[in-house]
């Protein structure tokens, strides 16, 4: 099975800290164990405590806003992303930088109108319980990578990716993930291919633009 990029949203509120003399922290769980995910496509997915011990002090990872790579928030190797476990969880805290868009963040956060929390990465190990064919739970016990957590606009969960009323009968629930990680792949592919050719357009917009001015 392909390791491609997986992304989860949890429903844990994030708040914005403010001391005196101290810039403001976003604070919240970017993910959290042992909570049996909604139906991503005709499985359930749980987190096992410790996914992400090995991840902690041994990644690169960058805090974005809605993933996007444009809008970096904070990092751990600059020590402004802090990420700890506890009993619940991936716990995240970020000292975003003094920019138009962070700033513009932090108060949709205080609003109420940015609450949630999302995370990437690459799976290492997993487990799959197909005992109850009703009821398959896949639990991650091994993370490969962890790429980037995000303040997120809207939760962005698999199962919007699949169509299960297409699903033909008897096909398993790896089966449909594998589809599904199939599509995380093309749809990676296909977005380079997009960024690629827009950069490209507004190069050549540029150079116009340039021997104009010197006409």
């Amino acid at each position: 099975m392909k390791r491609v990029i997986e992304m989860r949203t949890y429903p844990f509120k994030l708040e914005v800290r403010s001391e005196e003399n101290q810039p403001p922290k976003i604070t919240g769980y970017s993910a959290v164990y042992g909570q049996l995910s909604d139906d991503l496509g005709g499985f359930r997915e749980k987190i096992e405590p410790g996914f992400f011990a090995e991840a902690i002090g041994r990644d690169d990872v960058r805090a974005l806003f809605n993933h996007d790579d444009n809008l970096i928030l904070a990092r751990t190797v600059a020590k402004t992303l802090m990420l700890s476990e506890d009993d619940n969880g991936l716990f995240v805290e970020i000292i975003p930088p003094d920019t138009s868009y962070a700033n513009d963040l932090l108060v949709s956060i205080k609003r109420g109108d940015i609450s949630q929390m999302s995370f990437q990465w690459q799976t290492e190990e997993d487990h799959w319980d197909s005992s109850d064919k009703n009821n398959v739970i896949r639990t991650l016990i091994k993370i490969k990578r962890l790429w980037d957590v995000s303040p997120v606009t809207f939760p962005a969960y698999p199962q919007t990716s699949l169509d299960m009323r297409n699903t033909p009968e008897g096909r398993s629930a790896k089966e449909v993930y594998k589809n599904y990680l199939d599509e995380c792949q093309e749809t990676k592919s296909r977005k380079g291919a997009e960024d690629r050719s827009g950069q490209e357009l507004m190069s050549i917009r540029r150079r116009k633009l340039e021997l104009m001015e010197k006409q």
